[in-house]
């Protein structure tokens, strides 16, 4: 079951963490953080001028709070809610990009892969920390960001 956190215009103001700590720490607490039906999602419950052209990852006090999550939780992009896009907004906030109304988002290649490389690297070894050795989820989460990770590279990290 997908859980939601609900961003407001004083957490951004203010890089407050608690509405994501009042759902990530019980979940890691209770051992579920990893479950598979989990999912976060967020929303980003601003008020903005109608004629601001923008993506929230375009307004630099969202993703100046997405990156200070990021720095908190790094493994967070694994139990994100994939199905609802949630991973491809998170990449967005992260990783410089251009949208377009056509063709959606498109992420700086290089920007791109060096995010990708860092979180399999920090992923891995919460993994490893967690007890878990196998690494389908993160493989399916870097095939959902357009990148096939050989399984040679996790032997590497062993």
């Amino acid at each position: 079951m997908a859980q939601t956190i609900t961003l407001h215009k004083s957490h951004l103001q203010t890089l407050d963490l608690t509405p994501a700590q009042e759902v990530i720490e019980p979940l890691l607490a209770a051992g579920k953080v990893l479950d598979s039906e989990l999912g976060l999602r967020f929303v980003v419950d601003i008020s903005r001028d109608p004629s601001d052209p923008r993506e929230l990852s375009e307004l630099p006090e969202v993703r100046l709070w997405f990156i200070r999550l990021d720095t908190h939780y790094p493994w967070l992009p694994l139990v994100l809610d994939w199905e609802a896009g949630e991973l491809g907004r998170y990449a967005a906030m992260l990783v410089a990009h251009q949208f377009s109304p056509t063709e959606g988002i498109r992420y700086n290649p290089e920007g791109l892969e060096i995010f990708m490389m860092a979180k399999i690297f920090v992923i891995a070894a919460w993994l490893k920390g967690q007890g878990i050795t196998q690494y389908t989820r993160l493989k399916f989460m870097t095939q959902m960001l357009g990148y096939e990770i050989d399984d040679g590279l996790f032997e590497l990290l062993a």
